[in-house]
């Protein structure tokens, strides 16, 4: 089903449009896709398509203010709160973290990447709130490293979401993550995931609020995110699909986590910052409008325009450039082509050179539950594509590289 909010020249062409509409349909056709909401605008023409059901046997329909597990594209909406705390100057880009994160003081290095957690040395400097934000404080999530005693033990303490060991409330994780060497010295190289997770404690300790309470104060009130938060509240668990992770040898559909007495069903113990947020089209496409329009919603003003410029352009130095992009390419087999755009801001990735159809300047992240959110400042293009199969196979992300190179395919000047 399409949806067109308003009609005029100059955003997407006709045939355009009927490509993007085609072309979600065929993958929702197949089998491999049981359902997907797509949202995407240009200047002022909106588009939305709501195709499949909620299930993979059928079931209600896919409809515009369904509920996502945002997964990874939680982190460009969940860094803004820093953003909030450096705008009211609560937060300096330079300041040591440990002021609020005591257990990251004195931080030990590894040695060697692949050595053991003893075979350290001394940090050469503390870690800054500019290192967190970045994702270069020295601890992350490293699929070129599986295997490794420091790996193993990220894992075993729990320190990341979706594994068998959950996370803990707050004040335990960072005491386990205190316990851990870090990989890097601070601000020597980019890595994933671990860092979004800190921030998000970071701003708790620093407001006395938890990090939703902060959230939902700052960002999601003022833009009218009234469906985005940690947890689904069960009166509606219902707009909640089941998120699957088809096995990786079969391609058989597992159900994940279920919605009802599932993971997003009751407040988490620890919320992530870097994963754990759930939402809607409508809340993802109000948020990334607001970035585009340099910090405003309507007359109000929710971030500095200086502000959405650090977080939305490269903050990488060449050198943590050139590993971020190393990684990217040594990962493809497992990302499946994602993470292949040069930089990162704050938050999010930024286009720093034309790898594929998007251009240089693009901002955005995709979450491994299968969402892709981007927006992009050359063109006015805003888009959200929202579906409910995990990447343990390349569906997924074969539908989020299609529905881009259909949208830009659309746009008409």
């Amino acid at each position: 089903m399409s949806v067109v909010l308003a009609d005029q020249s100059g955003g997407f062409s006709k045939t355009g449009l009927q490509r993007v509409r085609d072309v979600l349909a065929r993958h929702v056709d197949s089998g491999k896709m049981p359902g997907v909401v797509a949202l995407f605008s240009r200047a002022e023409e909106t588009h939305v398509e709501q195709l499949g059901t909620y299930r993979r046997d059928g079931g209600a329909p896919m409809r515009r203010d369904t509920i996502f597990r945002m997964a990874s594209t939680s982190k460009p909406v969940s860094v803004a709160a820093a953003m909030v705390l450096l705008d009211e100057c609560r937060l300096r880009l330079d300041d040591p973290v440990q002021e609020w994160l005591p257990e990251l003081a004195d931080r030990q290095v590894l040695k060697r990447i692949d050595g053991p957690l003893d075979d350290t040395v001394p940090a050469r400097r503390p870690i800054t709130v500019r290192d967190v934000l970045t994702s270069t404080f020295g601890l992350g999530m490293d699929m070129t490293v599986i295997g490794t005693p420091i790996m193993g033990a990220v894992f075993e303490k729990g320190i990341t979401p979706n594994l068998p060991t959950p996370m803990p409330e707050p004040d335990e994780w960072m005491r386990r993550l205190g316990e851990l060497p870090l990989m890097h010295q601070p601000g020597e190289r980019w890595q994933y995931q671990i860092a979004s997770d800190l921030l998000g404690v970071l701003v708790a300790r620093v407001t006395g609020l938890s990090f939703e309470a902060f959230l939902r104060e700052r960002i999601f009130g003022p833009l009218g995110m009234k469906d985005t938060g940690f947890h689904v509240p069960a009166d509606q668990i219902h707009r909640l699909p089941p998120l699957y992770a088809p096995d990786p040898e079969t391609g058989e559909f597992h159900v994940w986590d279920e919605a009802e007495g599932g993971r997003h069903s009751a407040p988490p113990a620890f919320q992530s910052a870097g994963g754990g947020l759930n939402s809607t089209a409508d809340d993802y496409y109000a948020y990334f409008r607001m970035l585009l329009n340099g910090g405003t919603h309507g007359s109000e003003r929710i971030l500095s325009k200086a502000a959405v410029e650090l977080m939305t352009t490269n903050r990488l130095t060449p050198q943590q450039q050139a590993a971020r992009q190393e990684l990217a390419t040594n990962n493809v087999h497992i990302s499946f082509g994602q993470g292949q755009h040069g930089g990162w801001g704050f938050g999010m990735a930024v286009r720093t050179y034309r790898g594929d159809y998007a251009p240089i300047g693009q901002f955005g992240w995709d979450g491994g539950a299968g969402t892709s959110t981007y927006a992009d400042p050359e063109n006015q293009l805003t888009g959200i594509l929202l579906t409910q199969v995990g990447a343990s196979v390349p569906n997924s992300i074969h539908l989020m590289h299609d529905f881009w190179a259909t949208l830009y395919q659309a746009i008409d000047d």
